[in-house]
């Protein structure tokens, strides 16, 4: 309680240094704050009583790079520059690691999707997309997503599902499978064309607007890495499933947006599509990892209702590729067992259906 004072505190100041040219104001001078359910990482968010109403971002000091208030306004300058939507930053406390930003409201891009709309949102969100992939690498300083990150964040499987969730520990021989699985994955990444990535572009990380533009939000883990990484993200989203005839149909026209806009050269349909599968799949290995972890490290054991899903999706990609096969069957056969007989399990071929 004494630091949401403080916070009310500084908010206030911030808002009536700002009414001289009318950016906030508020009624009585002080700013109410109302708490936000959090998202996967460690900043707090709240609702301020401002208008228009604005959102005060807390975040832990001394964390990394993608938790850092300054570093977040610098990537928004960089992305609003570029037409992408992404907050206005009404002040930003590098000392006391905190922002006071623009509000998108409280309706994401998951809450409207339906069979009626979902091409409509989509195409929104695509076109959001080509913006952000057209950043030029030279204005903006990120991490590279390079063979190391993407084995790091695969390793998150064995680490955290296998062995601290299901309680499975790799044999020798099966990590040497799982390490092969990673090298295949990561070849496929790093031939891919290089843009910049959001790294978790999804229908709860865009805010639907109504008229206007959808709001980008949560970029501060943004690399420079594979072109079909984000699209993957959207299309295969970990939280609402749609046909595959339709995320191949959006996926490869997504492909056709990206070249004709110059952020990608000319490339096979069938290339294509087997870049977005297979990206599809590592980032699907990862998220097992991040769910499980975020439940047992973090205490957010919402994202356990999630994970059939993405079984769904890593093993559907998984079984049609021969250098991939292996994996998939040793999955159903050693882990798939035991995560039937956990309480968040339901059938995953029947997983995000509607």
């Amino acid at each position: 309680m004494k630091q949401q004072i403080l916070l009310s505190q500084w908010a206030s100041a911030i808002v009536v240094n700002s009414e001289a040219h009318g950016v906030l104001t508020v009624d009585g001078g002080s700013v109410i704050l109302t708490p936000l359910a959090g998202d996967a990482g460690a900043r707090r968010y709240y609702r301020t009583n401002t208008i228009p109403e604005s959102l005060l971002v807390d975040a832990p000091k001394n964390t990394g790079k993608s938790e850092s208030a300054s570093y977040f306004s610098e990537l928004s300058g960089v992305l609003r520059s570029q037409n992408v939507n992404t907050p206005i930053i009404y002040a930003c406390d590098e000392i006391e690691n905190r922002l006071l930003i623009e509000s998108f409201g409280s309706t994401d891009l998951l809450d409207v999707l339906s069979p009626e709309t979902v091409d409509g949102h989509y195409s929104s969100a695509l076109f959001m997309l080509l913006k952000l992939q057209q950043v030029p690498k030279p204005s903006l300083s990120v991490p590279v997503y390079d063979a190391n990150l993407l084995r790091q964040e695969m390793a998150l499987l064995p680490e955290w599902f296998a062995s601290e969730l299901l309680g499975y520990a790799l044999l020798p021989e099966e990590k040497v499978l799982f390490e092969e699985l990673c090298d295949f994955l990561i070849a496929q990444a790093l031939e891919q064309p290089q843009v910049l990535v959001h790294r978790d572009y999804h229908s709860r990380n865009l805010m639907y607007r109504g008229a206007a533009e959808l709001g980008v939000i949560d970029f501060q883990d943004a690399v420079w890495g594979p072109i079909t990484y984000d699209v993957v993200s959207l299309l295969r989203d970990c939280y609402v499933r749609w046909s595959p005839k339709d995320v191949h149909r959006w996926a490869l026209a997504y492909g056709d947006m990206a070249h004709n806009a110059g952020v990608m050269p000319e490339i096979s349909q069938q290339q294509f599509l087997q870049w977005f599968d297979l990206m599809g799949l590592q980032r699907h290995i990862k998220v097992l990892g991040i769910f499980a972890r975020l439940n047992l490290r973090d205490g957010k054991s919402r994202y356990l209702d999630d994970l059939p899903l993405v079984i769904r999706y890593m093993l559907e990609v998984a079984q049609q590729y021969p250098q991939t096969q292996v994996f998939a069957t040793w999955f159903e056969q050693k882990l798939l067992p035991i995560a039937k007989k956990q309480s968040w399990y339901q059938d995953y071929a029947i997983a995000g259906d509607k």
